[in-house]
């Protein structure tokens, strides 16, 4: 994806207004604005403040060229965020994504569940039904993730990020009061997924440093850079859990940023997915294939949503 704010300094001028005036208005860094007469990339936080201060649209300031399918979905979905908008795409693609992500990691909640606590903040559980706290807490932490992950879409892939995430998905939860559990850090004790071997707690760091440098020297990543990304991030397992929610999440946030539909996988195509990471080294296509058939369920919100 590549980015142009010509439409920015185009508005600017139109009004009378200089770069320092944008600067100070917006309450952007030096830094900032020398991103923004360069056409690099800035955070979706800063172009909302300068919208604010223009008084204007994301789409008046900045042009996006990517995939032309997907520029639509990711400013519908940050238009949407902001704007507290009820029972649009952003809505729903908060519900599914976030039910289905927890859910095939053991989440008891359901969908219905999931939607109750995302409109209303609190929790109506089916009658009898016991409802883990934990559940709860991770499903609004989750929430917040992908609030996270839109603000931050065009950015670079970077450790901060994966950190946070880990972070703001699992502060306050039952796992965060071990004395063991590092709270976005990198594991203390080492872990694995099934019978599988995954990085020790001492080569984590390193192979997380070499991934993140592999990945940031592609210049125009293909959907199976993303999927393979993601593979390898499982297979390090960098935390102490919460590795298979977080892993979507930065494929959500490297699918928006590169033009790409995002990726959903629910309980249809759960052990399909696993397979499909279990058997990666040997037989990469099936987990490609798998996620592929993930983007066709974003697909199908997209049309009811009319987004194109």
């Amino acid at each position: 994806m590549t980015i142009s704010y010509s439409r920015l300094f185009d508005l600017l001028k139109k009004r009378g207004l200089n770069k320092t005036a944008l600067r100070i208005g917006a309450s952007i860094s030096t830094v900032t604005l020398a991103r923004l007469s360069s056409n690099k990339e800035v955070s979706l936080n800063v172009l909302g403040r300068i919208c604010d201060f223009l008084n204007c649209q994301i789409e008046d300031v900045c042009e996006f060229i990517p995939d032309k399918q997907i520029a639509p979905l990711l400013l519908r979905l940050v238009q949407e965020m902001e704007a507290g908008t009820k029972g649009g795409i952003y809505h729903q693609f908060q519900i599914v994504m976030t039910y289905n992500s927890n859910h095939i990691e053991g989440s008891k909640l359901t969908e219905d569940e999931t939607r109750y606590i995302f409109e209303t903040f609190s929790l109506l559980g089916e009658e009898g039904k016991l409802v883990p706290l934990n559940d709860a807490i991770e499903t609004i932490h989750h929430f917040a993730c992908i609030k996270y992950v839109l603000a931050h879409a065009l950015e670079p892939l970077n450790e901060a990020h994966i950190k946070e995430l880990h972070r703001i998905l699992k502060e306050g939860t039952k796992d965060a009061a071990l004395s063991y559990f590092r709270v976005g850090e990198y594991k203390a004790l080492p872990n694995a997924v099934g019978n599988r071997r995954v990085a020790t707690p001492s080569e984590t760091p390193a192979r997380m440093k070499s991934l993140l440098s592999s990945y940031a020297k592609l210049e125009a990543p293909t959907f199976a850079d993303i999927v393979d990304f993601h593979a390898k991030f499982e297979s390090i397992h960098p935390f102490q859990d919460g590795n298979g929610r977080v892993g979507r999440l930065i494929m959500l946030k490297e699918c928006l940023k590169n033009g790409f539909l995002p990726v959903i996988i629910d309980e249809e195509l759960k052990l399909f997915y696993y397979r499909g990471l279990s058997e990666y080294d040997e037989k990469p296509g099936y987990l490609i294939s798998t996620c592929e058939a993930g983007q066709d369920k974003t697909q199908i919100l997209c049309q009811y949503f009319q987004v194109e």
